[in-house]
């Protein structure tokens, strides 16, 4: 079993650089399918097992998909298969975007219904809607959805969301790209990672235009090719750093870090009395005073509100904060779960429904914890940054589906953290044990 370990109350201070975007690339890698000539090269890819998946599941059904130096390359000509392993997209969510690209190219897809982190219902019924809309036919038959378009191809249409989900309208779009005709998304997702994805697509010759907006408009094209693109920086990664530097920093500077990514983060950072500084190249926190957050009220809702993937996170920060502080889950119905890990470090910490009520206290207490999912490892880890004594955090393949290389970042911080494998250290102990050396 790999954990992490890290002894508490060391300040901050210094540069981290926030790797790409994982909302982003995923989707990017997944539209690399799309193209029936070329190669697409993706730039400042992050190494987290999440993309690791992703690029597997596009090689299993035919592409080829090369990695080296932060870039993977991607020729999708000769792609045999549209139906990706289940035991692949098994693993995670969000590879069920390669529904959209495979229907509009093939006019064929068989996905098995996704995993991923366990935090509440996430159900595809969106994009079967507008699949059908499009004039796909879906039935769900042995745990997979089976899409099937018209002989002619897919249609464009005019495509309303109930909520504006993510994963809906990056799979939309992209079966719009090859569709006859315009596609109207209303409702769309406004976050960032779309329009990246939107980018994308258009430097592979799609029509994509609003993206960013909450009406995103597709003139489908005969055919798309290669192209080469930069992902943007991961806004969740920039606010976690960003969070830290608050709660126990003396100055940090999340560089490659985009404000206008995050400004519901600053603006609650700010409130709760630290100061931001935003740069061409980044954004620098000093910490708040005495080291303790002022309370906040926080409600999570779609962007650009307060996001859900940085709520645990600023959970743990609140833990020692002054007075009493909410939080209100709207995106999630099952996202406090890292709660109770925290409560073992002596936060005071209530549920009521969808809120969590935090009273602040002084000081948290180093514990054995375990991360449930992917936010609320990074929440343990901020914990463990604040906490007095020594904290093991367990769980750790939740934190390496979307944090690249958190420990080495951290330790650039000055932070005494590290990754221990139980089987490495018990060979080391038993090794000098026989020399003699212990």
């Amino acid at each position: 079993m790999t954990r992490m370990i890290i002894e508490g109350g060391r300040r901050l201070e210094g540069r981290v650089r926030v790797s790409g975007a994982k909302n982003a690339v995923l989707p990017i890698l997944a539209a690399s399918t799309l193209a029936s000539s070329g190669l697409s090269t993706i730039d400042d890819v992050p190494d987290l097992l999440d993309v690791a998946h992703m690029m597997d599941t596009v090689a299993a059904i035919g592409a080829t998909v090369r990695r080296a130096n932060g870039s993977v390359r991607i020729n999708a000509e000769s792609i045999w298969s549209t139906e990706p392993p289940y035991d692949l997209v098994r693993r995670m969510r969000a590879s069920f975007v390669v529904a959209g690209p495979l229907l509009s190219r093939f006019g064929t897809a068989t996905i098995a219904l996704p995993g991923g982190c366990n935090i509440g219902p996430r159900p595809v019924d969106l994009h079967i809607k507008g699949f059908e809309a499009m004039g796909a036919t879906a039935s769900i038959d042995s745990g997979a959805v089976r899409l099937q378009a018209p002989k002619e191809g897919l249609h464009g249409a005019r495509i309303y969301l109930d909520i504006p989900s993510v994963g809906a309208t990056q799979n939309i779009m992209m079966a719009a790209c090859l569709a006859n005709g315009q596609t109207i998304i209303e409702n769309a997702a406004k976050e960032p990672e779309n329009v990246d994805l939107a980018n994308y697509l258009n430097a592979m010759g799609a029509h994509v235009r609003g993206a960013g907006t909450d009406t995103i408009r597709i003139d489908g094209v005969k055919s798309m090719h290669g192209a080469n693109h930069t992902v943007i920086p991961d806004r969740i990664e920039a606010g976690t750093f960003l969070l830290a530097g608050a709660v126990i920093g003396n100055g940090v500077y999340v560089e490659n870090a985009v404000s206008e990514h995050i400004m519901s983060l600053i603006a609650k950072l700010e409130e709760a009395g630290a100061k931001i500084e935003d740069h061409v190249s980044g954004i620098r926190v000093w910490p708040v005073e005495r080291g303790r957050l002022r309370n906040l009220d926080v409600k999570t809702h779609y962007y650009p509100a307060y996001p859900t993937d940085l709520q645990a996170q600023m959970v743990a920060g609140l833990t020692t904060a002054f007075g009493t502080s909410t939080i209100s889950e709207t995106v999630f119905e099952n996202r406090f779960m890292h709660v109770a890990e925290l409560q073992r470090m002596g936060a005071e910490i209530h549920i009521e429904g969808r809120t969590a009520i935090i009273n602040g206290t002084e000081r948290l207490s180093g514990a054995t914890v375990t991360a449930t999912d992917l936010r609320a490892g990074a929440a343990l880890v901020i914990a463990g940054l604040m906490a007095e004594g020594q904290t093991e955090v367990l769980g750790l393949h939740h934190i390496d589906r979307g944090y690249d290389n958190l420990v080495g970042k951290l330790q650039s911080l000055g932070a005494r953290i590290r990754r221990v494998d139980d089987d490495d250290e018990g060979t080391a102990r038993a090794l000098l044990k026989r020399t003699g050396s212990m």
